[in-house]
Parts: C-alpha cells; sequence; structure tokens
C-alpha cells in the first residue's frame, strides 16, 4: 500500500492529509506493528528509503495503511532506537545516516579508479560554458506562450515553432534551403541516422558510400539496418567523392564542412562529383555537418545541400553547439521524402516539448547566435594555444585540421601512437588515437599515427593542467 502523494486524502472524521507516497508491504508473523518495523527496516537497509529521506507523519501513514496511528507511531520509535530512523522536532522522522547498498549495486572497492582527471576526447564541448541563465530565461518564455497542444503526443516531425526557426537559421547561418515541413526534430544524430537507414534499406538500397575515417558507432547504426559500407578512397584533399561511380552505392555519408577526424573540408571540386553522381544515379547524400558552425580562419564552408535540395539530406545537431545531453537534432529532407521519413520516424519518437520550445526561443531571440559567436572566439584561443604549446613543446609533432571544429589531429612520428597514449594515460589525460578511427576496410597509403585532441573538452579552469598533461605526453 501506498501514502497519498502530495494529495488531500480523506479520514473516517472527515479531516484531510498531505502526504508522500511510500509502498510497504507488511507481511509476515507478529502483528501490524511488527510487520511495519520489518518493512521499514528492509527499505532502509537496502537502500530504498536513503539516508536523510524523510518518512510520512505518523498519521499520514496510518490512514493509507489502515492502521491506527499509535501503531505507526510506536514502529517509528523502536525504529529510532535501532538507530535506523531519527525523530527530532520540526523536522520530522527522517532515515539515519547509515552506509546501505541500493538494490541492484555492490559496495565499490575503495582501489576502483575514477575517470581520468584530464580528457581531451573528441566529440563534447565545453559543458561548463552552457547557457544555463539565457537557456532558463528562454525556457520560461516558450512555457508561458506554449499553446495547450503543444503537450500533446504531437507531429512526428517536432513542433512547428523549432522548425520555423530552423528553417529560418539554417537558410541565414548555412545557406541550407529546406521548408518547415520538410524539416524533422531528431533525438541526435543517431536517431536520425536510424531513420535513413531504414528508410534506405525499404527503398531498396544494400550499400552507403563512407568515409575512411569516422566514428564506428554510426557505421553500426547502418550495417544494424543490413546495409553495407562502401569505403570511399582517401585523396589529397580528403575523401576521393570520384569513385562514387565506381562504387555505386544507393547512398553516400559526408562530412563536408569539417571531415572527421582529419579535419578537412570536402574541395569543391570533391562537392560538385557527389552532386553530380547523386543526380545521375537517383542516389541520396546524407549530410553530416559535424562543427559546421565553428570555423575560424576564413569564411564559414556553406552547406553542400545548397547545390542539390532534392538530393541531400542535411543533418546538424546542438550537440557541439550547446550540449548533446539535450538530445536535439534536425534534418532538412528532400521534399519527395519527407512522408516516408515521417512515416519511418513515427510518431512515438518525438522529442521532449519543453526543450523544443527552448530551443526555439533560443534561436528566434538571437541567444543562440551570440552564444556561438562567444564560443567560436573562445576554442579559437584554445586552438592557438594548443598549436603553440605543441610547436614549442614537441617540435617533431604537426598538428592539422584546425581550421574549423571543435578537435585538431596531431601527426606522431611513425609507430608512437601507442606508446604516445600509454604516457598519456600515465598523465591521467583522456585521449583518443587516429588508428581506431579507420575504417576496416580503408585502403590507404601509409596511414599515419595521429592523437585526436578535443580541445573544447575542458573547462576554463581545466584547460591549463590539460594542456600541460598532453605536452608531457608527446615525443
Amino acid at each position: 500500500m501506498g501514502t497519498g502523494g502530495d494529495r488531500t486524502r480523506g479520514t473516517a472524521a472527515g479531516t484531510a492529509v498531505l502526504g508522500i507516497d511510500l509502498h510497504l508491504a507488511l507481511t509476515g508473523p507478529g502483528g501490524l506493528r511488527k510487520g511495519l518495523v520489518n518493512a521499514l527496516r528492509e527499505a532502509v537497509r537496502t537502500g530504498r528509503l536513503a539516508p536523510g529521506a524523510r518518512l510520512p507523519s505518523s498519521r499520514g501513514l496510518a490512514v493509507d495503511l489502515g492502521i491506527a496511528r499509535n501503531t505507526v507511531a510506536e514502529a517509528y520509535a523502536d525504529l529510532v532506537a535501532e538507530g535506523w530512523l531519527t525523530a527530532r522536532q520540526g523536522s520530522g522522522t527522517r532515515v539515519a545516516d547509515r552506509s546501505v547498498v541500493p538494490p541492484g549495486r555492490s559496495v565499490p572497492s575503495p582501489r576502483t579508479p575514477g575517470p581520468p582527471p584530464f580528457s581531451l576526447k573528441p566529440g563534447t564541448p565545453d559543458l561548463s560554458a552552457f547557457p544555463r541563465a539565457e537557456w532558463l530565461r528562454a525556457a520560461r518564455r516558450a512555457l508561458a506562450r506554449a499553446p495547450h497542444d503543444a503537450f500533446d503526443y504531437g507531429d512526428p516531425r517536432g513542433r512547428p515553432e523549432l522548425r520555423y526557426a530552423l528553417a529560418e537559421y539554417l537558410a541565414r547561418a548555412r545557406g541550407v534551403r529546406t521548408r518547415p515541413e520538410h524539416l524533422f526534430v531528431t533525438a541526435g544524430f543517431a536517431q536520425a541516422l536510424l531513420v535513413l537507414g531504414r528508410l534506405l534499406a525499404r527503398r531498396g538500397v544494400r550499400e552507403v558510400a563512407v568515409e575512411p575515417y569516422g566514428l564506428d558507432v554510426h557505421r553500426a547504426l547502418l550495417t544494424d539496418r543490413g546495409l553495407r559500407t562502401a569505403v570511399l578512397p582517401w585523396g589529397p584533399g580528403g575523401p576521393d567523392a570520384t569513385a562514387l561511380d565506381r562504387l555505386a552505392p544507393g547512398a553516400v555519408l559526408l562530412t563536408p564542412a569539417h571531415q572527421f577526424p582529419r579535419g578537412l573540408p570536402l574541395r569543391p571540386e570533391g562537392r560538385a562529383a557527389a552532386v553530380t553522381w547523386a543526380r545521375r544515379t537517383d542516389g541520396l547524400i546524407l549530410e553530416d555537418d559535424y562543427d559546421g558552425e565553428f570555423r575560424y580562419d576564413r569564411q564559414q564552408v556553406g552547406a553542400l545541400q545548397d547545390l542539390d535540395p532534392d538530393r541531400v539530406v542535411y543533418l546538424g545537431t546542438a550537440s557541439k553547439s550547446l550540449a548533446p545531453g539535450l538530445r536535439l537534432g534536425w534534418m532538412a529532407v528532400p521534399g519527395r521524402l519527407a512522408p516516408e521519413v515521417a512515416r519511418e520516424k513515427g510518431a512515438g519518437w518525438a522529442c521532449g516539448v519543453l526543450d523544443q520550445l527552448t530551443l526555439a526561443e533560443f534561436l528566434t531571440s538571437g541567444a543562440y547566435d551570440r552564444h556561438v559567436r562567444a564560443m567560436r572566439l573562445r576554442y579559437r584561443r584554445r586552438r592557438d594555444q594548443l598549436v603553440a604549446a605543441v610547436a614549442e613543446r614537441a617540435p617533431g609533432v604537426r598538428v592539422v585540421g584546425i581550421a574549423a571544429g571543435l578537435h585538431a589531429v596531431l601527426e606522431l612520428p611513425p609507430g608512437t601512437e601507442g606508446s604516445v597514449l600509454r604516457a598519456a594515460a600515465r598523465q591521467g589525460l583522456a585521449l583518443s588515437g587516429l588508428g581506431p578511427l579507420r575504417h576496416p576496410d580503408a585502403v590507404l597509403d601509409d596511414p599515419p599515427d595521429g592523437l585526436v585532441v578535443g580541445y573544447g573538452v575542458p573547462s576554463d579552469s581545466a584547460w591549463p593542467g590539460t594542456l600541460e598533461a598532453l605536452c608531457r605526453a608527446l615525443p
């Protein structure tokens, strides 16, 4: 049975009791008092009632359990005497501060290592810089203005407020040509790729071309849908899109603004070759606009989608610009595919309404632009400090892929990637090597050893120590 959870409960005398929910099973011999004592003791012992948790009043628990108030008061007194509970005037009855083992967990060993004190793993921004105050103000405005139907199950494409705001922003900032009805809000890039993988498989596609470097989890999302991955060769300027005619896939996944992890933009001739292939073969280009908003040394590289919105699916997220924990992404799909994408996504996979409305308000108020511009300056300073420190402390290491994004590649002397990663671990520094990001089927001439350094990860206070740990690990 449970107590009343923040609600008014009627009693036999017609009075009302306000309580909290607490499930207790009064079983076993010995009467109600002993059964209640045993149930409460077990809840505390197993951690179901955490140290410091407040218990219902004796009156409230008695009403919900249908027993006498004195029985509850006496059970509480027994457990106070045993040290399981505490009772103070004005504070109520609470669980005593004891060492407990929560259900399903074991006591951690005192030697269990924690996370490394420093991290330069790529793929995450500086989470300490999340604009909490601005986001909270936007959330309050969005919630105050939200229509009642916003809290229904909604359109699988996402809230119209966000789709309209995204259409305007993407056109202005990334050169994307789309309409709100062709935009889909997703729970990040992974969900978008899952939906597109199902769509491609349903349309009879059997193979998707991918770049020779990239995240294996993205390739796995495609192979889990029954799609093979064909590897593009690596040319002087990055992935060689002219090989699409030879590979003859049904679709291609590209990061044209900032290749992950090598950091190169797709050259104009490569962009043209990909679009020409898609038009000639009725193929589909999946454009991952990775780090597209963070370019430092020249004018922004616009979206490939602008060259042919009927052949390119544009994919973006707020994971780098704001935070991955928001689980907010989007895809702009060709109009002819929008009904199919809607069916594949389904109505049950909509993102949280309040976060969608807040991001829409964040975009339309200009707060998003201000935040991105501020973070662009911060990350550029870090990149410059990284390049200067490596040049001074490890002149034999070459830093590449630095025109954009939140990471750089440090090309190491041949055969040293493993030893540098081990040296970094001894410094308490988490790093990623370049080798694991190569496709297992990639054919590369003399692939370099290297590190993928995510300089966007540390907070400002942690950055100097993290950079020093990196320099100590370099050859």
